[in-house]
């Protein structure tokens, strides 16, 4: 699940296609019989995409684009996608596919964040197996991994970790159709225009000659491949390692393991060389106000308070900054994060999935697993986290949806409220101060003071 960005370069506008537009629900598609004949030819053994059916879109999923209907919807973003450089034959391949699907945009507005604690997910999903897995894709695809080591610095633990958690290397990519997906989600309001330009880019991709539109099977958000990746980062950053002549992530290792270190370069900025992750003892003394990700010192400043590796070794006396990432308070896991760490939450931005991921990584590197906290890690309710990111809300923070999970703008707005009243500030919510913030007065700043927006 990567964050979107997207570069589209306008081509001068052919003539257009007016392909006629249908729709589609979830349990119509499921149950519908393919047809006798498919618009793209298959590659032998790839999955093919079940046809839809058509039903009525909801209305209401028309406000953000002034009220017109799916049909002029999709004909508009037809003539943007001509615009950009997609063909009419493309289009024609494309139309069975290019239908409204409302049990999409449903799940879509109903999805779950990461709720668990970092140690229970990362528990399951860094366990043992995915680690030897991980290894051993190392070993058998070692060329490509060192190609794609020496080309863009990335290293093959790094790609090897995203590779297990987003499919377990390809085991689990998604059973739906691609482009439903996509233009659904591009004609429902809650994120229209990324949607739009997902919708361009999985059409360029069939014009490119990297895949067919049956062959675009991936999860209900459009993700694709071993590596999930959106349809921009599809078109952007997939490279050709194997040499076919084709990009393909579904299928094809080498490229799964090119594209991917591709991203990480050049998307997201990885750094050559230098780490992303460690864990590490932190003191009981420590500066508490000086940890999480907004803040960097060098090696050699966190050595002097007293942070060491697990087993007591000292850190470098260097000036290499990192962050003190705590993701369950003082008395759970500590980790340092590196530059190369906010790769990680660009890729998603649940810390949870971040610190897991960078957390598999070193794991798959040969580091030994963390140590877990002397005694279990005291966490409020969820009725209760709720009650306290009202209260942070009241307070004047900008915490995000009241959900009972515990985001970064939560944790921004838990530390400054820790500060405030003197308890140790390291960003995880309490019963001591959800108990602060019920009290009388709790919502009265001092004069002058100014509340800060969390981000």
């Amino acid at each position: 699940m990567a964050k979107i960005t997207s570069r589209l370069k306008p081509i001068a506008l052919a003539v257009l296609l007016l392909l006629p537009a249908v729709t589609v629900s979830a349990q119509q598609q499921s149950k519908r019989k393919p047809p006798t004949t498919r618009p793209v030819a298959t590659a032998p053994g790839a999955p093919s995409a079940p046809r839809p059916v058509a039903t009525t879109p909801s209305p209401r999923a028309a406000a953000c684009h002034g009220g017109v209907s799916f049909d002029k919807f999709l004909a508009d973003l037809k003539q943007r996608a001509m615009s950009e450089g997609v063909s009419q034959r493309t289009l024609a391949a494309a139309a069975p596919y290019l239908v409204y699907d409302q049990g999409i945009v449903n799940r879509d507005r109903g999805q779950r964040v990461f709720g668990q604690i970092f140690t229970q997910f990362a528990g399951r999903m860094a366990a043992a197996y995915r680690m030897q897995h991980g290894q051993k894709r190392i070993q058998t695809y070692a060329a490509a991994f060192a190609r794609a080591e020496k080309e863009y610095g990335v290293p093959p633990a790094v790609i090897a970790a995203f590779w297990g958690l987003e499919s377990d290397f390809g085991a689990n990519m998604g059973k739906l159709p691609t482009l439903p997906s996509l233009v659904s989600l591009a004609y429902d309001c809650r994120r229209s225009e990324m949607f739009e330009n997902e919708t361009v880019a999985a059409l360029k991709i069939i014009e490119r000659g990297d895949l067919s539109p049956d062959e675009m099977i991936g999860s209900w958000a459009g993700e694709l491949g071993q590596t999930q990746f959106l349809p921009t980062h599809y078109f952007n950053y997939a490279v050709d390692y194997d040499g076919d002549g084709h990009r393909n992530l579904l299928r094809s290792a080498p490229d799964v393991i090119g594209s991917t270190a591709n991203y990480i370069a050049t998307g997201l900025k990885w750094r050559r060389g230098e780490p992303w992750l460690q864990e590490i003892r932190v003191p009981p003394n420590l500066p508490w106000d000086q940890t999480d990700l907004s803040t960097k010192h060098p090696r050699s400043k966190w050595a002097a308070w007293g942070v060491t590796y697990p087993d007591g070794r000292p850190l470098p006396n260097d000036n290499l900054p990192t962050s003190v990432l705590l993701p369950m308070g003082r008395t759970g896991p500590a980790f340092l994060a590196y530059e190369n760490f906010a790769a990680y939450t660009e890729w998603n931005n649940s810390l949870i999935y971040a610190t897991t991921a960078g957390y598999l990584a070193t794991r798959i590197a040969g580091a030994p697993p963390m140590r877990q906290p002397a005694q279990p890690v005291a966490q409020l309710q969820f009725s209760e986290m709720k009650e306290l990111q009202q209260l942070l809300a009241r307070a004047g923070f900008n915490v995000g949806k009241i959900d009972g999970v515990l985001g970064q703008q939560t944790r921004i707005a838990v530390k400054t409220m820790q500060q405030k009243y003197g308890i140790p500030a390291d960003s995880w919510p309490t019963a001591e101060l959800l108990a602060r913030m019920r009290g009388p007065g709790a919502q009265a700043h001092p004069a002058g003071t100014v509340m800060p927006r969390a981000r």
